[in-house]
């Protein structure tokens, strides 16, 4: 069980970090709520220790042993990672999971670029699906139906935040569009990266990623009904809100790089009725056949590792050679950097 002190620093941290989250967890049943802000509190500062950190390998490093330990039962001393560590015990968290959303901040710490949709969508996968299947194990949903779903609702709502984010992504060095469609669009990625400014070809990419992200939105409302009633509001407030967004970057013409799409209280509180209502009509409503539509190829490892509730037999080797590129990686980097007379005299 969650201390409720350490339960207060959590929703502080959400209120603060994820406004988005914060508004769609007030539908959520209290049995739910708690730790569904538990989770997204810890998911929130793994992401912000390696996004607001020079010392980016070190923080992902750092992750590990913090999910090490939690996964002992002993918890570094900090409100989030106590809470977490409760969530694990009382619903019986697949590793896996974690591990996932830790080397999706893996490859962010690496600096990795994406070639194609699909890479992209592999990296939605572990940053946000991963989230989403947490979630429909603190509502003790292990249908692999349901779960391909979330999955697909975690994609959708990470590509939202791609679009949204590629003028202030650019100017800290980052890019997220896959590189092909930039070479159809005769882009070229460093030169964007050094001279972020709004153009035809970005716009162009944009709306093709929120096109993407609009199919998916549809197929994981599919899965919404296949979710305990008392739970369904919230998720469809977090589909409406997610999807609003993309709403606000095609209203702006689809220029993420000298703007960012924001979404208004009054629109927010619009969605959380929308949601009441839907998730009223899902009761009676023929269930959509979409929700039997195949998992994403980048998904299906989530899937089974929740439905079976168990890790993939693969997985611990695929996040150790991640790890251990980034730590060979970041070696390099420190290697090249100039040394000062304090380095020189350490190694002497």
């Amino acid at each position: 069980m969650i201390d409720p002190r350490d339960m207060e620093h959590c929703v502080e941290a959400i209120r603060h970090g994820s406004l988005s989250f914060h508004a769609a967890s007030r539908l959520l049943p209290r049995s739910l709520r708690d730790p569904a802000l538990a989770l997204y509190a810890f998911c929130r500062l793994a992401d912000d220790a390696v996004d607001l950190h020079d010392a980016k390998a070190d923080a992902v490093l750092s992750l590990h042993e913090r999910l090490d330990k939690a996964y002992a039962g002993r918890p570094r001393n900090a409100p989030a990672d106590r809470a977490f560590t409760a969530v694990i015990e009382d619903f019986d968290m697949p590793r896996a999971l974690p591990e996932a959303l830790l080397e999706g901040l893996a490859w962010d710490a690496g600096g990795r670029r994406y070639a194609s949709l699909s890479e992209l969508r592999a990296y939605s996968a572990r940053v946000a699906s991963a989230v989403g299947v947490m979630m429909c194990v603190l509502m003790r949903v292990r249908d692999r139906d349901a779960l391909a779903r979330a999955c697909d609702l975690g994609v959708a709502m990470q590509l939202t935040n791609i679009a949204r984010d590629v003028g202030e992504d650019a100017r800290e060095g980052r890019l997220y569009m896959p590189t092909e469609w930039m070479e159809q669009e005769g882009l070229a990625p460093e030169a964007f990266l050094e001279s972020p400014r709004p153009c035809p070809e970005m716009a162009s990419m944009v709306r093709r990623l929120l096109r993407e992200a609009d199919d998916l939105y549809v197929r994981g409302g599919a899965g919404i009904a296949a979710l305990p009633l008392a739970c369904r509001p919230g998720i469809f407030a977090a589909r409406h809100i997610y999807a609003g967004i993309g709403g606000q970057v095609r209203a702006a013409g689809h220029d993420s790089v000298s703007r960012r799409a924001r979404t208004g209280g009054w629109q927010k509180m619009g969605w959380l009725g929308l949601s009441i209502l839907q998730a009223g009509g899902s009761v009676v409503m023929p269930g959509s056949p979409l929700i039997y539509a195949r998992p994403l190829p980048e998904t299906v490892f989530l899937v089974e590792a929740a439905a079976d509730a168990k890790p993939a037999t693969d997985w611990s080797e695929t996040l150790y050679e991640t790890l251990a590129e980034l730590k060979s990686k970041d070696k390099e980097r420190r290697m090249a950097l100039p040394r000062t007379g304090a380095q020189v005299r350490e190694t002497a």
